[in-house]
């Protein structure tokens, strides 16, 4: 029989397929269930509804404002701490990066009588640096990350301390307002925009951006594999040609970027800085990582997942102060967070391992 004399083939209809549509609900319920973030959001309608309740002044429009400015000063951080996660490491840095990226900015300005966005590009390059150091310093030593950023931490908490008595007299800066450049400065990293009654703080928008770049690099980019290589094996990401090393540098370099971007917020924001804050800050970014679906064994996780775990921290915080509720609340709150994210992203993953 020739060609043109077979019969013709005509796609199988739903009866004669066996059910295609209920295959295809299965599979857009195991997609859902894998996605890292899906606990998350679970938990940030669970936590606005609640205090959507208890918290009469919760749902007005100037309270979400705020509770999206506390929620971005947590994010900002939050987004790259989370694809060094997925890479696998911890940085315990991060918290006292974001005051040396203030001070550096602060007192060279001051002291040098220059530009502040002088002081800010210098900030820039000095946090890359440390970045850079914690990234080499990982890989060159093969050291637990726990252990490398925890001395990174204890180093720069007692640098800001002794270079800002050393300088200053005190352990704060110098107010820079009256300083060529602030107030562009001020525009750029701590300014608001008005929507009606409403101010919108303009981290919102670098959180907003940062969570965008991130989300596009993890699923979108070559890199975005080497993130996820490395954080399930390293080694077998480097026998198949990885860069392991450049991707970790990189992946530190991220989080050196956001403590900047945050360091200048708090300068600008206030026009001195403390040098004994950032303490213990480190631990919110990681947990909002983890409660956003990020393992705390690397390969897995989003920045998406991320931005909700700051978004659900941001409502306790200030959900706590609208309730009129005793605000030491907030750390079991944060506690608590911790092991029910950890537990259900284990729960997840394994699901979604066993579907696969």
């Amino acid at each position: 029989m020739s060609p043109a004399d077979a019969p013709a083939l005509k796609p199988a209809g739903p009866a004669e397929s066996g059910g295609d549509e209920r295959l295809l609900h299965r599979s857009l319920a195991r997609r859902l269930m894998g996605r890292p973030e899906l606990g998350s959001v679970v938990g940030a309608a669970a936590v606005f509804l609640f205090f959507s309740i208890a918290a009469e002044p919760f749902l007005r429009a100037s309270s979400l404002s705020t509770v999206l400015y506390a929620s971005s000063t947590i994010g900002i951080m939050a987004v790259p701490v989370a694809l060094l996660m997925i890479g696998g490491e911890f940085d315990l840095s991060a918290g006292v990066m974001v005051v040396s990226s203030a001070l550096i900015s602060s007192m060279f300005s001051y002291q040098m009588t220059a530009n502040t966005w002088v002081g800010v590009g210098v900030s820039l390059l000095v946090t890359l640096a440390i970045g850079v150091f914690n990234g080499m310093l990982l890989t060159r030593t093969k050291l637990p990350s726990f252990i490398i950023t925890l001395g990174t931490f204890f180093m720069l908490t007692g640098l800001n301390l002794g270079f800002t008595k050393l300088i200053s007299g005190t352990v704060s800066t110098k107010t820079i307002a009256d300083m060529e450049g602030f107030d562009s400065a001020r525009a750029v990293f701590a300014s608001h925009l008005s929507l009606g009654s409403v101010d919108i703080q303009i981290t919102i928008l670098w959180w907003l951006v940062l969570v965008a770049v991130a989300t596009w690099i993890l699923l979108r980019t070559r890199v975005g594999n080497w993130i996820f290589a490395v954080g399930g094996n390293a080694d077998a990401a480097r026998a198949v040609g990885v860069p392991v090393t450049k991707t970790k540098i990189g992946l530190y370099m991220g989080v050196a970027f956001a403590a900047w971007v945050s360091g200048q917020h708090l300068l600008f924001s206030y026009d001195a800085i403390q040098s004994g804050d950032g303490v213990g800050n480190e631990f919110l970014y990681i947990i909002a990582a983890a409660v956003g679906g990020c393992l705390m064994t690397g390969g897995f996780g989003s920045a998406i997942g991320a931005a909700v775990g700051a978004f659900i921290f941001g409502m306790a915080s200030k959900g706590i102060v609208y309730a009129q509720w005793n605000p030491d609340w907030y750390k079991f709150f944060l506690g608590a967070m911790l092991l029910l994210a950890t537990l259900l992203n284990a729960w997840v993953r394994k699901r979604a391992e066993a579907k696969a």
